[in-house]
């Protein structure tokens, strides 16, 4: 099978060794993927966050020829658990007919401080 690694061109991609996505197959496994902004910069709350990385996970999806509807499986890491109400409604606005299998949990941090919300996100296309 070939191999397709996505890049956002992220000076941190090289330094740390890492892709934003890669495609295998039918399969496409996103990284951990935090709410920047076009700008650069994080966006608002849990309930902002989650639809932007939500947002930057459809694009990278997008670049290896998958789609949110192809998501089986997303991972939600949060430094503050008792925003899942938030986190969870947008989630599930995004995903409400997809519903992929899903984790929530806390973390102590994330590598920037106002970073809230990362999420991962697996998906299988159809071949």
């Amino acid at each position: 099978m070939s191999r397709q690694n996505i890049s956002t061109g992220s000076k941190w991609e090289p330094i740390i060794g890492y892709s934003r996505a890669v495609r295998i197959g039918a399969q496409v496994f996103v990284s951990g993927t935090t709410a920047t902004g076009p700008d650069g910069k994080v966006v608002g709350d849990a309930y902002a966050q989650t639809k932007q990385a939500l947002a930057n996970i459809r694009t990278a999806l997008e670049h290896a020829g998958a789609r949110l509807e192809n998501v089986v499986r997303t991972r939600i890491l949060t430094t503050d658990i008792t925003a899942w109400e938030q986190i969870g409604k947008a989630h599930g606005e995004v995903f409400a007919t997809t519903r992929p299998a899903t984790t929530m949990v806390e973390v102590a941090r994330l590598i920037a401080p106002e970073m809230l919300v990362e999420i991962e996100a697996d998906a299988v296309v159809d071949v």
